[in-house]
Order: structure tokens, then C-alpha cells, then sequence
């Protein structure tokens, strides 16, 4: 028996005298001492924590909690596979590192990638700009969607070159594609052919997610029925000749960024992938054929232990769909990539989205992404520089590498808690996918603005969470750093982007045999559907545009659906307005509004709420200015007048207002009736009192904090 082995053992023995004298308590001993604790506060009140999703997060969980779950006996690598779709998870094939390359140009994203791949990068994932994902040319879509959200794809050549010097056949790509994946696709495929790459060594996804498209523009470029047809096309064909290749796209980000629980977000997934299955086998694809050509993706928000448990039970449930559509075990495996949330991200204190995004990797890593994009922390500012895409990368090798989560299969397999969770998750998201099923599907639910009036209704719950600070921003609507500095902004230059990106399809259009061009676009027009990829790469590889690809296969249809979008949100953006007011305010006339804090009597008497004070204001860009504290009224109402401050707010105790507040009130108002006079504090029998004595507001922590800037701001003349 070796050293290492016998010392365990020693180990053993000798921690086991300490178990026994600790009996285990059951949970209702438990409970009763911690009932004992709260001195007569209410246990739901106090320790049990109600979520978005109506979900209630208990103080402790055990075993009884997960032993009736049907999950709870399954392995890794088998179905339901809410542990894993692979035996030894990362063990034996690690998540692949996919970070976003946002930028607008080919050439750019190119080089990009270049540095990235010898640092770290496993596959290269390609967001398009909204011109691309609406099939136009960039000298024919409005200026703004040029460059808006990632790379502009006009032509084989723009193709050629973000492909340029890439090993297609062993680094994996993913595109989302939009409505219709197949121009897109045929511009690559045919790039791929310039480097002697084969269709069939291809790899990753290039994917179509028409009812995605349809949720974050409102719009679709032709009729849904028509992206259907291509997308069966599309993934017909790869199974044949591009069988590396996934050909559909659910992603789930537009709801997210809406503002969507994980329940909503997963069910919006489920009936998304019902959908397609149910159209691609009305075009009479196999579900073998097609579910294995999926590609989930999932926005990871910053609720730890809620979105392990989504991935969790995103993979249980689509097992349940796939199996119900007659699909075998190998197609009821979700293939899912995670990308870090874009809600989450603040522009200001913005090396806090550091932490942000390491936390909503790890719950991605915990559970089970197979591919994972991490968010640079300028991403709410702009486009990302080397340093911001270096430790986005490394944040995933240190998961990798130092958290060792590739030597782990399943870390949070078995825990009370998440196993729950995973459960109650996965009813909660099943019955709603169900009423989605109801009210005809995920077509016709959008149409009816069923998701989008429930993802509303929770954004406009989470902002007034934000707004009286009962949801913490750190950095924004708590502990803000007014002293910052700012960091270097790189917008996209939509007007400089567009000029370049109309000269490169104008020189396309000006190298191609025209004729040979249009005769293959006719042909296209009029193609039998089992002809229609081939005829796409044909006429790809003559010159045609991405523009003239989309036209040709969408000729015919009239105008495509039009339904209310589902508008992308951040978390911060509420405060981030009432800074960037401040901050114009203080650009305008030198100094930022002020806020005088009229601190009453010795530190203790007054610190709390003269620190509440300073953190709710400064919040909305106001200038603090603080003290030691005012022994008689008369010093605080001289000390206020002569700050040059527009607010004083004064800091004291209940007890004391009643002697404070009325003669320091009158000093103030008496000498400067447009000074607003604020009370830290609501002494609920001392209300009416102090508002006769002259007092305009009241702040505390059942406050909202949001509104009363805006208030002030708007009185004070920071805004109009």
C-alpha cells in the first residue's frame, strides 16, 4: 500500500470521531433553530428567495429534495443527458474557446483571428451585420446597418479573404446566418474552394434561424414558408456533401437581451427547434437527419446556480422533443453553445464586466456549453481591442487549465440544490413551451405578441428592481466611481464603413463576366428545389453577390412577416442615461450638479445616512460634497448656501429631525427658495411635517432611486 494511500486513510480515521459528535439534525430541526434566529421575522420573508422565474430558492436543500427526480439515476453521456451528452464531458474533448470577432471588414476580423489562433482560440466564430443578415449589399442597405453588430459579407472575394491563411478543415466556424443561411453559406463554401479545402472537410456551423431573425428585427426578408424551403435545401444537401457542417441555428439571444427569465428563454428555444423539426419534415427530411444539424444558443446571465441549471435542463427537455419526434439517442443530443450575457454589461466602472463575464463562463463550463464565447469587457463601449479579446481568451484557458474543469465530468452532478433547481427549471419552461404549442406554435405566437408581452413585462420588472436598487449594479446604480477614467470608445464608423465595403462589391460587380453571372442567377430563379444549393454555389463562384444571391432565391415573394421585435436591452442603461447627462452637464459648464449633505451632530449620529446619501446620488452623477458634521443649524444652512450646491440633503437621525429639520428647512428656503431639500430618511409620522416645513424629497432604501434622479436632474436643468 503506498505513503499517499495510507495517509488518506489515516486521514479518514482520524475526522470520523469528529462526525460523530455532530449527529445529523433533520430538516425540521434545522428550520426550528433557524426560526429561533430570525426573532419572530417571518421564515418565507427572510430566507427564501422568490426569483423572476416564480421560482422559490430555498436556504438549504437535501437529499429528500432530488430523490423522486427522474433525472436524478441517469449517467453522463446518456440519456436525458441533463448531465452531459458525452461519457467523460471535457475529459476527453474540452469546450471549444469561440470568441465573437465583431468587427465590420473581412480584412479586420482576418487578422483577428490570425492573432488569436496561436493564443488560445479554437474556433472562429463570425457575427454578421445586420445588412448581411438581411441579404443586402452593403451600397444598398441603410448606412446604420452597416458594420452594426459584426462583419459586412458582400461576395466570394470578401469570403476569400476572412478565410485567408484559416485551416477550415480543422477549426471550426459558426456564423449565424440569419433568415436564410444559404447565401451566406455558398460565399464560403465557394472561398473554401479557392484554398482547396472541400465541402466535406468543412466544419462547425453555418446555420439559419428564421424565427430568431424574426424576434429581433420584427421582419423578415422573404416569407417564412420560403426560409423553410431553403433551409431544408441547405441542410439536405450538407448532409450529403458538408456532413461537418450544422445547418440550423436556434438562438435565444434577442430574447435574453429582451430581458427574458431562463424559463422564457428556454421555452422560446424549445418551441424555436419544434418548429423547424416540424417544417423540415413537411419537406421530408428525416428527424435523424435533422436534429443532429442543430445548433442551440444561449446567452448565460448572472444568476450562477439558475443558468447551470438551464443548460441542464435545456438538454433534458430537447432529448424529450427529439424522442417524441421518433429520433434515436445520437439525435437527442443539444449541441449548445453559451455565450456570457450582453444584459449584464455596464459601460461605466466597465473592468467590473471582467468579473461579470467570469462568473457566467463558469456557470456555462458547470453546465455543459460545447463551445463558449466570453465577453470582452468594452463590449457595451464598442468594438474590442487586443488587450479586451486577450483576457476574454484567457478567461476560458483558466477555466480550462487552472480550474482544471477539463479533468471534471458533471462538477455539479448530484448537488441538492442545482439538481432541484434543474428540475423545477425544466417543468416551469416545459409548461410554458406548451402554451407557445397551444396558441399554434412559435410562428404564430410571435405573430400574436404572446413572448414578446411576457419578456416585457419581466424587463419592465427587472429595471424596477434596478431602479430602487434592490437589483445591485456595482459600479452603476451602487458604489458608482465618478472618478474613473474613461477608457479609449471604438465605435463603428457606419459611414466609413459602408464607403469602403460599396467600393469592394463595386469592384465585384466591375471584375465578373456579367453575363455569365446573370445566366447563372436565372438558372437559380427558376431551380428545382433539390438543385438549389448547387445552383447558389454556381452562381457564387461566377461573381455573385450576396445581395444578388438573395434576391435570386427570394424572387417571387411578396413582402416577408412583419411583427412587433423584441428590443435589446442592458441592465445599466437606465443609469448609464442619467451619467452620461451628468457628464454632458459638467462638459457644458465646468462642474457636475452638486448635492451638499447637511450632516447633522457627531460622525456616529449622521455617517449612515450621509454614506447612503453620497452612493444614491452619485449614482446619477452628482458631485457630493461631505463634512465631519454641524453642531447648530445655523452653521449647515451657512455651510449649504455657500457651497454653490443646487441640493442639500440632510443626514441625521428620526429622533432628531423633528428639533432639525423645520429651522433648517427655513434658512435655506428663506435665502434660497429654487434650493431643493432633500431628507436621507422617511419617518413615516414625520412625513407631512417636514414636507409643510419646506422638504421636496425624500430618499431611502425602499426609494426609487432611478426616478428621483431623474426628478432632480430634470429640476436642476441637467436635462431638458
Amino acid at each position: 500500500m503506498s505513503d499517499e494511500v495510507q495517509t488518506t486513510m489515516a486521514g479518514d480515521a482520524a475526522v470520523q470521531p469528529l462526525f460523530d459528535m455532530f449527529p445529523p439534525a433533520t430538516y425540521d430541526e434545522w428550520r426550528a433553530a433557524a426560526e429561533k434566529t430570525l426573532k419572530g421575522a417571518p421564515f418565507e420573508k427572510r430566507l427564501i428567495t422568490r426569483t423572476y422565474e416564480q421560482i422559490s430558492l430555498q436556504p438549504i436543500y437535501n437529499a429528500e429534495d432530488i430523490a423522486s427526480l427522474p433525472h436524478i439515476t441517469s449517467l453522463p453521456g446518456f440519456a436525458p443527458f441533463v448531465r452531459s451528452t458525452r461519457t467523460l464531458g471535457y475529459v476527453i474533448g474540452r469546450w471549444e474557446v469561440c470568441q465573437e470577432l465583431p468587427y465590420p471588414t473581412p480584412r479586420e476580423v482576418n487578422q483577428a483571428a490570425h492573432d488569436d489562433l496561436p493564443r488560445g482560440l479554437t474556433a472562429i466564430n463570425v457575427p454578421l451585420d445586420r445588412a448581411t443578415l438581411h441579404g443586402l449589399d452593403p451600397d444598398a442597405a441603410p448606412v446604420e446597418w452597416i458594420g452594426a453588430g459584426g462583419m459586412s459579407l458582400a461576395s466570394v472575394e470578401d469570403a476569400a479573404t476572412l478565410c485567408d491563411g484559416m485551416a477550415l478543415d480543422r477549426t471550426p466556424l459558426l456564423v449565424a446566418a440569419g433568415a436564410d443561411a444559404l447565401p451566406v453559406a455558398t460565399l464560403i463554401l465557394a472561398a473554401a474552394e479557392r484554398y482547396g479545402i472541400a465541402h466535406d472537410q468543412v466544419q462547425g456551423c453555418i446555420g439559419a434561424d428564421p424565427l430568431g431573425a424574426l424576434a429581433m428585427f420584427g421582419t423578415l426578408p422573404l416569407l417564412l414558408e420560403r426560409c423553410y424551403d431553403a433551409m431544408a435545401r441547405w441542410t439536405a444537401w450538407a448532409q450529403t456533401h458538408a456532413p461537418r457542417l450544422r445547418t440550423i441555428m436556434v438562438a435565444t439571444h434577442g430574447y435574453h437581451n429582451g430581458g427574458a427569465t431562463v424559463v422564457q428563454d428556454l421555452a422560446c428555444a424549445l418551441a424555436t427547434g419544434v418548429a423547424y423539426l416540424r417544417a423540415m419534415q413537411e419537406r421530408g427530411l428525416d428527424i435523424d437527419g435533422v436534429a443532429p444539424r442543430m445548433q442551440f444558443a444561449f446567452s448565460i446571465g448572472s444568476q450562477f446556480f439558475m443558468e447551470i441549471a438551464r443548460l441542464r435542463a435545456a438538454r433534458m427537455l430537447w432529448a424529450r422533443v427529439v424522442a417524441a419526434f421518433g429520433g434515436n439517442d445520437e439525435s437527442q443530443k443539444m449541441r449548445i453553445h453559451g455565450r456570457t450575457s450582453a444584459w449584464t454589461k455596464a459601460r461605466f466602472d466597465a473592468y467590473n464586466n471582467m468579473l461579470r463575464a467570469t462568473g457566467e463562463a463558469m456557470a456555462g463550463v458547470m453546465g455543459g456549453v460545447d463551445s463558449l464565447h466570453v465577453s470582452h469587457f468594452d463590449e457595451a463601449l464598442g468594438l474590442p481591442d487586443e488587450f479586451s479579446r486577450r483576457i476574454a481568451r484567457n478567461v476560458q484557458i483558466i477555466l480550462q487549465e487552472e480550474c482544471n474543469f477539463i479533468r471534471l465530468i458533471d462538477p455539479p452532478g448530484g448537488s441538492w440544490a442545482i439538481e432541484s433547481l434543474t428540475d423545477q427549471v425544466a417543468q416551469k419552461a416545459w409548461a410554458l413551451f406548451q402554451e407557445i404549442e397551444r396558441r399554434g406554435g412559435m410562428a404564430d405566437a410571435l405573430a400574436a405578441g404572446f413572448p414578446q408581452s411576457a419578456i416585457a413585462a419581466t424587463r419592465n420588472e427587472r429595471f424596477s428592481a434596478i431602479a430602487q436598487r434592490r437589483e445591485v449594479i456595482i459600479g452603476v446604480n451602487m458604489y458608482p466611481n465618478l472618478k474613473e477614467k474613461p477608457l479609449t470608445v471604438r465605435p463603428v464608423d457606419h459611414a466609413a464603413v459602408q464607403a469602403e465595403r460599396a467600393a469592394d462589391v463595386r469592384r465585384v460587380r466591375q471584375m465578373r463576366d456579367s453575363q455569365a453571372c446573370q445566366d447563372a442567377l436565372d438558372a437559380l430563379v427558376s431551380a428545382p428545389q433539390d438543385r438549389l444549393v448547387e445552383l447558389a454555389l454556381a452562381a457564387a463562384r461566377t461573381g455573385a453577390t450576396l445581395g444578388d444571391l438573395a434576391a435570386a432565391l427570394a424572387s417571387g415573394d411578396t413582402t416577408g412577416p412583419t411583427i412587433e421585435s423584441i428590443p435589446a436591452h442592458r441592465a445599466a442603461e437606465q443609469f448609464e442615461t442619467l451619467r452620461m447627462a451628468a457628464d454632458a452637464y459638467a462638459a457644458r459648464t465646468g462642474a457636475r450638479p452638486k448635492v451638499f449633505l447637511a450632516n447633522m451632530g457627531p460622525i456616529p449620529q449622521h455617517k449612515a445616512r450621509a454614506d447612503f446619501s453620497t452612493g444614491f446620488f452619485e449614482a446619477g452623477g452628482f458631485e457630493v460634497i461631505g463634512n465631519d458634521g454641524f453642531t447648530t443649524v445655523e452653521e449647515a444652512a451657512q455651510a449649504a448656501l455657500a457651497s454653490g450646491a443646487g441640493i442639500v440633503t440632510i443626514c441625521s437621525t428620526d429622533d432628531t429631525y423633528p428639533e432639525i429639520v423645520p429651522p433648517l428647512t427655513n434658512l435655506i428656503k428663506s435665502n434660497r427658495p429654487d434650493m431643493t431639500v432633500v431628507l436621507a430618511g422617511y419617518p413615516a409620522d414625520q412625513v407631512e411635517a417636514h414636507r409643510a416645513a419646506g422638504v421636496d424629497e425624500f430618499i431611502h432604501l425602499r426609494a426609487n432611486c432611478y426616478e428621483t434622479l431623474v426628478r432632480l436632474q430634470q429640476l436642476k436643468g441637467v436635462v431638458a
